[in-house]
């Protein structure tokens, strides 16, 4: 099969096109670099070609997409940082790149898979199942628009399915980690074991009892290729995550006692971290019984395993 993989030089994309290249696939990795990076492919460069562009170049995705048999859609602007800085261009990036794949899609009749997040459920309690209702702040709080970009992904991406009967998948992703992931964006474990190897205080934002759920790149990948490969997926919206919840703070300790290090914990007000008005979840947590009923899928790896890695 020939797949497109838009984001590929990315952390979760790299680790995909990795899986799809051994399967035997033919893989064609659409990337602007802009948080993706090279290195992540380098091993790849005799197996897959590389596109450097923007998901937001109709011309070019158009151009990809017809030389693809499957889409799997995870460009997207990332990191809770970006999101923050860069409010207007992480919407814009997020909702224009994939009206852009969709109507690509539709146009030569490709499958699609779009990554969406956990962040769609907003301030909602958890465990979080696909049908929730999603409950958000105020529009003038800059996280929210990520969240409400995601979910128009989603959107457009059902409403194509149901109305002109494009074979697409949704996925929710929780707090997925692993090796290449950067620090750079403001995510979590990355920093804290980066923080913990090099003898810097752990900074933990809030009270530190904020939880997470946190899934190794591995068993995502796994999980998306069951998707991918199964038609009964079309057409539906799926959670995907670790059920092992933790603290921010019980993390930073485990971070902590895995690397052997001396460094201190130390909570950072939220206003400090992001600038006054931010707004966090207490909790996020998905119920993942969705997609082990349709394809058996569950995490493998356990939080001690992920940040031993």
């Amino acid at each position: 099969m020939r797949y497109l993989v838009t984001g590929g030089a990315g952390f979760i994309g790299s680790h995909l096109c990795d899986a799809l290249v051994a399967e035997g696939n033919q893989v064609t990795i659409l990337d602007n670099l802009s948080t993706g990076r090279q290195e992540n492919i380098e091993h790849l460069r005799a197996e897959a070609r590389l596109v450097h562009g923007s998901v937001l170049d109709e011309l070019l995705v158009d151009e990809a997409v017809r030389e693809s048999d499957v889409v799997v859609h995870l460009a997207a602007a990332v990191g809770v940082r970006l999101i923050v800085e860069r409010p207007l261009h992480s919407f814009l990036t997020n909702v224009r790149g994939a009206e852009v794949v969709l109507e690509a899609a539709h146009r030569y009749r490709r499958k699609v898979l779009v990554a969406s997040s956990s962040e769609v459920y907003g301030k909602n309690g958890g465990p979080f199942r696909e049908d929730d209702d999603r409950i958000l702040g105020s529009n003038a709080v800059s996280r929210w628009s990520y969240a409400t970009s995601k979910a128009v992904d989603e959107i457009l991406a059902l409403a194509y399915h149901r109305e002109r009967g494009l074979p697409a998948v949704v996925v929710r992703l929780f707090n997925c980690v692993g090796p290449r992931q950067s620090s750079a964006y403001g995510m979590v474990l990355p920093n804290l074991v980066e923080q913990a190897l090099a003898g810097r205080p752990l900074t933990v934002h809030g009270d530190g009892l904020q939880t997470r759920c946190f899934c190794h790149v591995r068993d995502v990948v796994n999980a998306l290729l069951r998707l991918i490969h199964d038609p009964r997926a079309e057409g539906e919206v799926f959670n995907v995550g670790s059920t092992e919840e933790v603290s921010i703070l019980e993390l930073a300790r485990r971070v902590v006692s895995a690397t052997g290090s001396g460094s201190p914990v130390r909570l950072v007000p939220y206003d400090e971290a992001y600038g006054e008005g931010y707004e966090d979840m207490r909790r996020r947590i998905p119920d993942i019984s969705r997609v082990r009923a349709l394809t058996g899928w569950e995490p493998r790896m356990s939080l001690d395993e992920v940040i031993t890695e």
